[in-house]
């Protein structure tokens, strides 16, 4: 058995020596140039003058391009041709490329760059929400919204009421391999690329188009990135381009590579969101009824932000049922880097917003959290099928019985305190209302997400109950409520958060993969795919898919670089997507070649085909027994092919993303993490003590792989909601824009005590070997580190903390001072 073995990553031994070879180690044929940008020195004006001279004068250098200078199409953008190589009379974020330089050397052509005189009429730059706003600067006319049922009456009959506001601010890829591309000119002008990019397709398509070529004729190669985190989807098509616009004009080979601080201010990040809620519930903390509006800066390009944004929308709801619920996306166009994909892809910050709401209804009510969040959720699928939706199990009918723990109290004062200026709170009695209109889902009836995709897959009932049990939630809830009574100045917190997280693209027509797979006739096996390698371990992992489809051991299966000119129309390695489409797509092949192997064995042995067993590297057919190498052999000269493609499209999927009605993924990989923290009240400084996980990866098809994407996308999602924060001043130039400045998570900051768990589930979609996409999914784990900053900060005081992200300790502090002010 190939798949489900815990094999280390197929590089893992070149990674830990060094002899890993990125693009940039990549040999290139004597004579070659190296690339730089000259870049735009604000945020937003008309450029008046750019005088040259004393760059193309500059020691080493060969060539100097402006916009004038560029043969054909002047784009890189992945959308609506919005986004120049080079600018255009105008200038639109600090960091835009205006002219670019080819040298000798990378750092001759850096040094060169710095030389030109740049004049330029700077106007005002938009750089705010707010700003965008009031000049209506936007990248579709009017806000997008999806609705299910009357939010707004839901919430206007509900017994109470709270609103807040929650700033979410952005987050650097900060990949270990910065972007990187090389091009070599060929005969006849056909371009070979070397690209550090998840989409060699979207490569191959840029560059054909701005060396006025098809795509026949320009062949994209990407054998490994050293990290991509969805920073490498579009951000590296200005680097190609003007390695092959260079390479065509000058004829000799080209290479470019970003700098770190170059790389942090040209390329896009994460979309910082601020979300404004509305949110009605009951006295049992059932949510009867919310109200999203989310804004979003976009920057100065559409880049993919309009998918971004929808799939913030698409994740509104996380793992909670909401019988109404409005949600309402500004996506706003400002005078920054253009934000693009990162891990999640807006999800993140969909979801982090209904857990903010839930725990502030949770303070509210003065109940624990995890009670609210089990009143609210998504039934069981198991629970569903026997009818046994029932309190706490996702039903949410029924209050707790008095003297229960968390039972509300008899009435809730008018008075109350919450999160500052931005909270409010309405009561209209603790009556919990129970009837038709908050009703979950029956016994056995179709539960739906707000935009109208039902969820049969459900399991957040189960895992979550197994985690608290596990990790002793409700004891240690108990140990954190008796440390803050005896401890002044250091406080900890606790928290338990779900994850629901949507598997497909949701721009449907890239749900498909193809594949190439080869047998050998001494039985050795050699395979592309469309997916790109980043280091999550996807070689390995479709590796063991061909070795299991054809019964021999990983190591006889070669896969090698990722290739244009083998397997076409790849989209790009994202959402998650990786295994899911491309295992598939080779299993496809697999299958086709030994079907063929098997027709033929099995005549010749005289048994049926389906009788004909490939196992432990062994051929068997009735009485007959070979090695795989000698079937191979034995097919090729009979001469039945031992070559295939095999092409995957995934079934199900169906989206209207204007309507906001369909279903927009195949399913939906869930998980849980308990966190707990300490914060020093003093200082706002803080750690995470322990966390604890149980992920779902439905059928792993490798555990060690999946644990260890697990562990990493948990400690990156805590970065964006705790260190990492993006500066900008007011004109527009990023302040944080090296290791220095930027923090990511170092290894002092993972938990003290880290506990993982794989959930032990088939996915109930036949998905590749019933397994689950674990890409994104496990990076939602790391809100439960805010939400538990969120509860350390609430034993300061009476009032909600509101506690925006990142969580920083200057954060922190202020929400400490503000809880103890009663603010």
């Amino acid at each position: 058995m190939s798949v489900a073995r815990p094999l280390p990553h197929d590089s893992a031994e070149l990674h830990v020596t060094g002899a890993a070879r990125y693009v940039d180690d990549i040999p290139l044929p004597a004579g070659a140039l190296h690339l730089a940008f000259g870049t735009s020195p604000v945020a937003r004006g008309r450029i008046v003058s750019l005088d040259l001279a004393a760059v193309r004068r500059a020691p080493g250098v060969s060539a100097v391009l402006t916009t004038d200078d560029l043969p054909f199409a002047n784009d890189v953008s992945p959308s609506i041709h919005d986004e120049p190589l080079l600018a255009v009379a105008e200038v639109f974020y600090v960091g835009q490329p205006l002219f670019i330089v080819a040298a000798d050397s990378h750092l001759a052509a850096r040094k060169a760059a710095t030389l030109a005189k740049v004049e330029i009429e700077e106007m005002e730059a938009l750089l705010s929400i707010d700003a965008a706003l009031a000049a209506n600067s936007r990248f579709e006319d009017g806000p997008r919204i999806y609705e299910k049922g009357d939010a707004r009456a839901a919430i206007a009959a509900a017994p109470l009421t709270a609103r807040g506001r929650f700033e979410i601010g952005g987050q650097e890829h900060f990949y270990l391999e910065g972007q990187a591309a090389a091009a070599v000119v060929q005969e006849g002008g056909d371009m070979l690329v070397y690209s550090s990019t998840q989409h060699p397709t979207e490569i191959q398509h840029k560059v054909a188009e701005a060396i006025g070529t098809p795509m026949n004729a320009v062949r994209v190669e990407m054998r490994r990135m050293g990290g991509g985190f969805g920073g490498k989807e579009s951000q590296g098509n200005a680097l190609a381009v003007s390695c092959a616009v260079v390479s065509r004009l000058t004829g000799r080979p080209c290479r470019m590579r970003y700098d770190r601080d170059d790389d942090m201010i040209i390329t896009g990040k994460r979309h910082d969101f601020r979300i404004d809620y509305t949110v009605g519930f009951d006295a049992t903390g059932k949510i009867l009824g919310v109200d999203f509006v989310h804004y979003t800066r976009c920057g100065w390009s559409q880049d993919l932000s309009l998918p971004v944004a929808d799939r913030a929308m698409l994740h509104a709801d996380n793992a909670y049922l909401l019988p109404a619920c409005r949600i309402e996306s500004h996506r706003l166009k400002t005078n920054m880097c253009s934000a693009t994909a990162f891990r999640g892809f807006g999800g993140p910050q969909g979801m982090v917003g209904i857990e903010r709401v839930v725990d502030h209804v949770a303070h509210v009510l003065e109940r624990d959290p995890l009670e609210v969040k089990r009143v609210n959720f998504y039934t069981d699928a198991a629970d569903m099928a026997a009818g046994a939706a029932g309190p706490g199990r996702g039903g949410g009918l029924s209050a707790p019985r008095p003297g229960e723990a968390g039972t509300p109290p008899e009435s809730i004062s008018d008075e109350m305190k919450t999160g500052g200026p931005e909270e409010e709170l309405t009561s209209r009695g603790a009556a919990a209302v129970v009837g038709p209109d908050v009703v979950q889902a029956a016994p056995g009836g179709v539960q739906t997400t707000p935009y109208g995709m039902p969820v049969e897959d459900c399991i957040i009932n189960a895992m979550t109950d197994a985690l608290a049990q596990e990790s002793r939630y409700r004891e240690r809830r108990a140990e954190v409520a008796a440390w803050n009574e005896g401890q002044p100045i250091l406080k900890k917190g606790i928290a338990l958060t779900p994850v629901k997280f949507g598997i497909s693209f949701t721009l449907t027509h890239l749900n498909q993969a193809g594949a190439l797979v080869h047998v050998y006739q001494d039985g050795s096996v050699h395979m592309n795919h469309g997916g790109t390698e980043m280091g999550q371990g996807l070689f390995r992992k479709v590796q063991q898919v061909a070795a299991e489809g054809f019964g021999i051991d990983a190591g006889a299966v070669k896969i090698t670089a990722t290739d244009t000119g083998k397997v076409p129309n790849t989209s790009a390695t994202a959402a998650s997507s990786g295994s899911d489409l491309n295992g598939m797509a080779v299993k496809a092949a697999c299958d086709t070649i030994r079907g063929r192997m098997a027709e033929l064995i099995g005549r010749l042995h005289q048994v049926a085909p389906s009788e004909v067993i490939f196992a432990g590297g062994r051929v068997r057919a009735g009485a007959a027994e070979m090695s795989f190498a000698e079937a191979a052999a034995l097919t090729y000269q009979n001469r039945v092919s031992l070559s295939a493609t095999g092409y995957y499209r995934t079934p199900k999927v169906e989206w209207d993303r204007i309507a906001g009605r369909g279903r927009p993924f195949y399913y939906f990989a869930y998980g849980a993490a308990v966190s707990e923290v300490v914060i020093d009240t003093l200082t706002g400084e803080y750690r995470i003590l322990r966390t604890d996980i149980l992920h779902d990866a439905g059928r792993s098809l490798n555990p060690a792989l999946d644990i260890g994407q697990i562990e990493g996308g948990f400690v990156q999602g805590a970065g964006w909601l705790t260190t990492e924060e993006l500066v900008w001043d007011d004109r527009g130039r990023l302040r944080t824009h090296a290791p220095s400045t930027y923090k990511i998570p170092a290894c002092g900051d993972r938990p003290d005590i880290f506990n993982v768990a794989l959930w032990d589930g088939d996915n109930r979609e036949e998905t590749i070997y019933r397994s689950k996409a674990v890409g994104e999914p496990p990076f939602m784990l790391g809100i439960s580190v805010l939400m538990a900053l969120s509860d350390a900060v609430a034993a300061c005081g009476t009032s909600y903390p509101a506690l925006d992200a990142p969580a920083t300790p200057e954060k922190v502090l202020a929400a400490v001072m503000r809880v103890r002010d009663g603010l």
